[in-house]
């Protein structure tokens, strides 16, 4: 199996990384507005792009020698992702702010095309703008580095905007997740990886294949996951580093396919509770675009598990899975995701055939492991004490 190379793009947490190391360099005049083309930037895991910077305007107080304001912006490049945010130019707006006495602040915000969050279990709060949790660490890094680097220990505003975000908004998923008037700035590696689904399989195969083919004991045992937080979850909870772990995107079920064909012998399927609960559905492409019956697979559980109407319909009027989970006691939710991981476990057994173990294990962000399949924890251990050499 073999596919041409597809370009990676960055993210618009990126983009607005970027966009606010150039408006603190130009308000601190660091760098000058006619020589300042492009900026440097630091993503999570280490790698560094280097992004053009537009539309560059500056403002002045008649007393001061230095901005006031600045604001920068950088055009999306969803690389060869058929993303609707490509090609958007992200703005940020960085003020200098009469100190309040209290020390260095930075503050960050949205303002026009970023969205607000009006329900709870986003990533941000109710009522905060829909700038998650990485991209905001990216943002307040590049203004915090300036400040250390000048030794300034006022206030700065930083004001984030995207001036097509309400509009095209509307054509994804945000009003129904409970993110209203704009775009996310999104991004937990700051690259946004093609999707093709060809280039995508074709990668999954090879690595699984290089993953088998590289074990010492006589089982072939693969540790699957769809993305970072699952990665996240394996080392934290079974001591099984990244490099493996198959990493399957949205492809469930293709990859079972691949598994078996590579003549797995058990495979671990570890993932975040708000993807993962597709399955419960079989639903075996968990991308959005494909299907969101997140919430109605839940009411389902709690249906099953005995819960009353009312309770189950107040979960499917939910925004996210963990919004869902905070509705029900540590009892109910045990009992709910006892239903969840059993048709869990049907559906990935229906898929894998007899011929190969396959569990499951899922948690949340906010509750940590949430089920288990019944053979689960012994595929872990396995996998574990193979790479540990014992």
């Amino acid at each position: 199996m073999c596919s041409q190379s597809l370009r990676r793009g960055y993210t618009t947490g990126t983009c607005a990384q970027a966009a606010t190391k150039a408006a603190m360099l130009l308000l601190f005049g660091i760098s000058k507005a006619d020589e300042l083309t492009d900026v440097r930037v630091e993503l999570p895991k280490g790698e560094r792009l280097n992004l053009e910077i537009r539309d560059i305007k500056i403002e002045y107080k008649e007393t001061e020698k230095f901005p006031h304001t600045v604001s920068c912006a950088v055009k999306k490049d969803s690389g060869d992702d058929p993303d609707i945010t490509d090609g958007i130019f992200v703005y940020s707006k960085v003020r200098r702010m009469v100190s309040s006495g209290e020390g260095r602040v930075i503050r960050l915000d949205g303002g026009r095309g970023i969205g607000r969050v009006t329900r709870p279990g986003l990533d941000q709060p109710v009522g905060a703008a829909a700038i998650n949790r990485i991209p905001r660490q990216m943002i307040t890094r590049e203004a915090e580095a300036i400040c250390e680097e000048i030794g300034y220990e006022g206030e700065i505003d930083i004001e984030l905007s995207v001036p097509d975000g309400e509009e095209l908004a509307k054509k994804t998923f945000n009003p129904r997740l409970g993110v209203e008037g704009g775009l996310s700035i999104l991004g937990t590696s700051g690259i946004v990886e093609p999707m093709s689904e060809q280039a995508i399989l074709d990668t999954i195969y090879l690595d699984m294949k290089v993953k088998i083919k590289g074990q010492k004991s006589g089982k072939k045992i693969l540790i699957m996951a769809p993305g970072n937080y699952g990665l996240e979850f394996l080392k934290e909870a079974y001591g099984i580093e990244e490099d493996e772990v198959v990493k399957c995107s949205n492809f469930i079920g293709q990859s079972i396919d691949m598994a078996k064909e590579l003549q797995c012998d058990a495979l671990l399927l570890a993932g975040h509770i708000g993807k993962l609960v597709k399955v419960a559905g079989g639903i075996m492409n968990t991308h959005s675009r494909w299907a969101d019956s997140r919430m109605e697979l839940l009411a389902a559980g709690a249906l099953r598990a005995g819960f009353s109407a009312e309770k189950s319909r107040e979960l499917l009027e939910c925004a996210t899975a963990d919004d869902a989970l905070s509705r029900c006691t540590k009892e109910e939710q045990e009992s709910l995701m006892y239903q969840v991981m059993e048709k869990i476990q049907e559906y990935l057994r229906m898929r894998a055939g007899e011929e190969m173990l396959i569990e499951a294990v899922i948690f949340s962000k906010v509750y940590g492991i949430l089920g288990k399949t019944s053979r689960a924890d012994e595929i872990a251990a396995a996998k574990f004490r193979e790479c540990d050499g014992n």
